[in-house]
């Protein structure tokens, strides 16, 4: 984990890497500590860097990306931030999340066709979320996961489209799809179904 000292080295420093995380904390706080020490337990995924912010000596990084609480984990692509985490997760979860940054991250080959877009509205304690992820991971469909425990914004959009509170959900090219309906996703993605 890389200390980050104003707002204008971070820039930098994102400008040379496509996966990174920034974690914005408070040192001496007990969720801070937690989320620092657990992420520094799962951080040496190749192609993922990480960078963190203590907001008791740097003050410009958190009120550029509107960030009221710490710990706060920013998850970005290049210097464009696409996702926010609060709090203090488990070690299996930043791993899933880094690991899942890169899977999604990865460019298409040449020569095949664009792949449909795929968003998938999970929770980090449901069995068939990481089921249906895992699902898209074996087949090579990058996908952007939405924890619907952290955002609740996403949660409601979700409830909104679907009329379904429960997860997974998947939409792929704003079609939903309801739990892991493996025939249905099959058909969506246009996957050969055995």
């Amino acid at each position: 984990m890389i200390q980050v000292k104003s707002h204008n080295e971070l820039l930098e420093h994102l400008k040379n890497n496509k996966n990174n995380y920034v974690l914005i904390y408070k040192a001496g706080s007990e969720q801070s500590e937690c989320a620092h020490k657990n992420i520094k337990e799962v951080e040496n995924i190749e192609g993922v860097k990480i960078y963190a912010v203590n907001v008791a000596e740097v003050r410009d990084v958190h009120k550029n990306y509107a960030v009221t609480t710490a710990p706060t984990l920013l998850q970005f692509e290049n210097d464009k931030m696409i996702k926010t985490v609060k709090g203090c997760n488990s070690t299996q979860y930043y791993k899933s999340l880094f690991e899942n940054s890169l899977f999604s991250a990865s460019s298409s080959q040449e020569g095949q066709k664009p792949q449909k877009r795929v968003v998938v509205y999970s929770t980090p304690s449901c069995p068939w979320c990481n089921r249906l992820k895992q699902y898209l991971r074996e087949n090579n469909i990058k996908f952007r996961d939405i924890d619907v425990s952290k955002d609740q914004k996403a949660a409601e959009e979700m409830v909104k489209r679907s009329g379904q509170q429960g997860v997974p959900q998947a939409d792929i090219n704003g079609q939903i799809v309801i739990g892991f309906d493996k025939k249905k996703i099959d058909k969506l993605l246009g996957l050969k179904v055995q």
